[in-house]
């Protein structure tokens, strides 16, 4: 199919998707026409380099209303696939997994009833009651309809760590929790108190991620785990909690994701917490300072929590996209670019703009990653590698469409030299420097760090590590499993206003638009110079590693170092 049939199906698509199901009919023959009739818009002509226009292009149209906001299983889900395949096509790629341009990925679709309430009964026979979106959130990941929970012991348990090799243990003295509903906060030990001697420092690790802490809780046996919110901590407010519980759920069957789940997880509001610690006769502020200490034990909360949580259970399916640039000498080994797809969907229930577009997280990514397949596509001498352009889904719901493919991956692990994700990039400008999320991991850098000097940029860590990016995002799942993978943003020194305007406007999408349906596409405020910029960095990394015989790994101390080393000694399966 020609290059220009292709761009003509995909305008021609997504103008159909636009159309309005109860447009009034067209006029009668007999009413007269008007003088001069409107055009239809003419069909983008894409660029076979990265262009600002072409990016703008692609991300205006996957965040547009008539995609729904992405929604896995959605109607919004089978426009974005085809849209993404459209573009593939009309790249030039193959497709990805044998002759099929997708992955499916089954899931588990859990709803919670939104009218689910949480007792809280005190020593003194005292009741509260917690209202759901409000004051928590509460979930299932067992696939169970109903999660009937009575009188369960509330524990407080400091940071809900277990980590013999610190010699740390929050779960410390108490041989079974069955019965019990622990409490616990978000983040590491000692983040609150600026404590730099416990843990990574400000840096977070994995034990400061809520995952961590609801599978934790599961393996000691809990009734439920709940962690008490704050927006420091958790790196946002609680209208991101509550937006990002909201509606359908999504899991991996227990088959292909065997992590332990705990029959109930959720959070409180951290005015809801100080209130529940003070009847219990503590202080919320000196259980920080005292949770922060090692030697820590739990602390029994005087109070004890009922619910009847109902869910409607669903099985589904959703899909990531694969389009594929065959190597020229070696075509069985590969560099990965990814970035996911999906978003929060439409809330049905949400009165005004209800539809959650995700322009920035993550049509930027997507259309980053088709920018530079394009770039790829009609570049002299070819790649000798395979070139892996993965779209992946369910990234907002726990990384599970990354997840599933390092389980099921199309190309042996240890056939990947390396991996770049592209997740929510920057459109505040050009900048003097260059983010590294988790900096210092692996022999990736080593590649980036003169491209960007060519650029006339510094590479440097990210600026709030105490944030846990590095693990919120798809790359983690390949690094967990030891293939070097590589998390690029924007910098935050800008060349207009410095790192004040850079800081500035990180703050802005943080707390006005992150996981909210404000993330739309601006092409008045948004400036795609440093984004191009970014793009072609990232570009030149993959260009080195796929022109090459390079084999990168991480660097020594690297936790995900043992898993590479192991995996380059085996023989490939798939």
């Amino acid at each position: 199919m020609s290059r220009t049939l292709l761009l003509g199906l995909a305008t021609l698509t997504a103008l159909a998707a636009c159309k309005k199901p109860d447009a009034p009919p067209a006029p009668a023959a007999s009413t007269p026409a008007p003088a001069q009739a409107a055009s239809a818009p003419a069909p983008h002509a894409f660029s076979p380099k990265i262009d600002a226009g072409d990016f703008g292009e692609l991300v205006k149209t996957l965040s547009s209303d008539a995609f729904e906001g992405r929604g896995p299983g959605t109607p919004g889900e089978d426009k974005t696939v085809a849209y993404i395949t459209e573009q593939m096509q009309r790249i030039g790629l193959k497709p990805g997994n044998g002759d099929s341009w997708t992955q499916d990925v089954p899931m588990v679709e859990t709803t919670a009833d939104p009218s689910t309430t949480l007792t809280i009964t005190e020593a003194d026979g005292s009741t509260q009651t917690l209202a759901f979106g409000e004051q928590m959130v509460i979930g299932t990941r067992t696939g169970k309809p109903e999660i009937d929970v009575k009188d369960s012991e509330l524990v407080f348990v400091g940071y809900g760590v277990d980590a013999p090799e610190r010699k740390w243990n929050d779960y410390a003295g108490t041989k079974s929790w069955k019965g019990k509903t622990v409490v616990m906060f978000v983040n590491d030990p000692g983040f609150h108190t600026h404590d730099e001697s416990l843990f990574d420092g400000k840096r977070m690790t994995y034990y400061g991620r809520w995952t961590y802490k609801f599978e934790e809780a599961a393996r000691k046996g809990a009734d439920a785990a709940i962690i008490i919110h704050d927006s420091e901590g958790a790196s946002y407010g609680w209208d991101v909690v509550k937006n990002s519980w909201a509606g359908k759920q999504y899991d991996l069957p227990a088959a292909d994701d065997p992590s332990p789940r705990i029959p109930a997880q959720g959070w409180i509001t951290g005015e809801v917490a100080r209130t529940l610690f003070a009847k219990a006769g503590l202080d919320l502020d000196q259980a920080y300072k005292d949770a922060s200490k090692p030697g820590f034990k739990p602390v029994p909360l005087k109070a004890k929590l009922s619910f009847d949580l109902k869910s409607t259970i669903g099985q589904a399916k959703s899909r990531n996209v694969i389009g594929v640039l065959p190597g020229s000498k070696r075509p069985d080994e590969a560099v990965l670019y990814m970035a996911h797809w999906d978003h929060l969907g439409k809330h049905d229930n949400e009165d005004g703009d209800n539809i959650y577009n995700g322009a920035v997280d993550n049509a930027t990514g997507v259309a980053g990653i088709l920018e530079i397949a394009d770039a790829f596509a009609h570049q002299e001498p070819k790649p000798e590698r395979s070139v892996v352009f993965l779209a992946v889904t369910l990234e907002e719901s726990g990384l599970l469409g990354s997840k599933y493919y390092v389980a099921h991956p199309t190309f042996p692990l240890n056939k990947i030299a390396g991996v770049i994700n592209i997740d929510a990039m920057s459109v505040a400008g050009k900048a003097h420097d260059v983010t590294v999320t988790g900096m210092g991991a692996s022999q990736l850098e080593d590649l980036l760090k003169p491209l960007a000097a060519a650029q006339g940029r510094t590479l440097h860590a990210e600026a709030s590590p105490q944030n846990g990016s590095y693990f919120r995002s798809d790359h983690f799942n390949f690094a967990k499993a030891g293939v070097p993978a590589l998390y690029v943003d924007g910098g935050e020194d800008l060349i207009e206003g410095g790192e004040a305007a850079g800081k500035a406007a990180a703050k802005e999408y943080g707390e006005q638009r992150y996981h909210s349906p404000a993330d739309e596409y601006d092409p008045d405020t948004w400036k795609l110079d440093g984004t191009m910029q970014d793009l072609e960095l990232v570009y030149g990394v993959g260009r080195e590693l796929a022109g090459g015989d390079q084999w990168p790994n991480w660097y020594d101390g690297n936790p995900f170092k043992a898993a590479r080393d192991a995996m380059m000694k085996a023989p490939a399966k798939r």
